[in-house]
């Protein structure tokens, strides 16, 4: 594959996957962050979030800068364009951020399980924000897909997890899963369409996690949280959560949906859960409740029917 020509989708296929592997971490990762620190809620989960944003985008500014002075040392000129993509990727970053605080909270207050379906009904969500935004009306299939994971959301929401000193508040850790679900949704759309007006995955990438830090930094002073006094484990937790999660997972998903339709990226997504849950039954013993579990495979079986109704896909 030269640098021109678009990539087989074996390599599409295998750096969404590798992308979703890394991803499918990061809910344990901040679990094992919070159970190491000793505390929880939403100052040492803003503190998570924008740790997490934070290092991500110090480790991409080195290779944007590499890839800005091998640029001008080749000085392969530009057409100068009517319309620059870096809003969009401001306004990703912003989104990103929102996406960030409210799911890493709720996971001080609900199940990993719970959470992470919740968070990943990203199908549904880009479905109906098309057809709003873009006016490309979903088919019968694609609503009976919507319908069905709205209905899977309100079991799981109102489920019983099993794990009460886990699932401190689910109906509020399940609701901010939700709100996660949208920011991340509308994040990956403004996304694709930033890397489609032009600019490259690194700079669009250090952009948005940029923002999102800068947006998140703050926040975490005005509940009374701090950045320092935690024990080293926790620091090297939030290292793995910007490498792997951020940087390899949230990379490789930006870079996939450039050339995949947002609807398809996010039903590859649905295996986050899974793998999520996974670990979570593994190293937690985070046993869901019946109806958390029956609500989940409702909710995957309706994201899975809407992403396939999609005409997108």
């Amino acid at each position: 594959m030269t640098s021109h020509s678009p990539p087989t989708r074996w390599q599409i296929g295998l750096i969404l996957l590798s992308g979703i592997l890394a991803v499918s971490m990061s809910a344990v990762l901040i679990r094992l962050a919070i159970g190491a620190a000793g505390v929880q809620g939403v100052g040492f989960s803003l503190v998570i979030a924008a740790s997490r944003l934070s290092l991500a985008a110090l480790m991409i500014l080195p290779i944007v800068l590499i890839q800005s002075f091998q640029a001008r040392a080749t000085a392969v000129p530009v057409p100068r364009q009517r319309f620059t993509p870096i809003p969009l990727a401001i306004v990703a970053g912003l989104l990103l951020g929102l996406h960030f605080a409210t799911w890493i909270t709720s996971l001080s207050y609900t199940s990993i399980v719970a959470s992470t379906a919740l968070v990943t009904t990203n199908p549904v969500w880009v479905a109906l924000i098309t057809w709003i935004g873009w006016g490309e009306k979903p088919t019968r299939l694609t609503i009976l897909g919507i319908a069905l994971a709205l209905l899977g959301s309100l079991i799981v929401g109102f489920g019983e997890t099993g794990v009460p000193s886990r699932a401190s508040q689910p109906l509020l850790g399940n609701g901010l899963a939700l709100v996660g679900s949208w920011a991340v949704s509308l994040y990956f759309l403004v996304g694709r369409e930033a890397q489609r007006q032009g600019l490259s995955l690194s700079h669009y990438s250090a952009i948005a996690y940029s923002v999102a830090a800068l947006l998140l930094l703050p926040l975490p002073l005005l509940w009374g949280s701090r950045y320092t006094g935690y024990p080293p484990i926790v620091y090297f937790y939030l290292l793995l959560m910007a490498l792997v999660p951020q940087l390899i997972g949230h990379s490789s998903i930006n870079w996939a949906v450039r050339w995949l339709s947002p609807t398809l990226v996010s039903l590859a997504i649905l295996f986050e859960p899974i793998g999520a849950s996974l670990l979570g039954i593994l190293i937690f013993r985070e046993i869901p409740g019946t109806l958390v579990l029956l609500g989940t495979l409702v909710l995957l079986l309706g994201v899975g029917t809407a992403g396939a109704g999609s005409k997108s896909v």
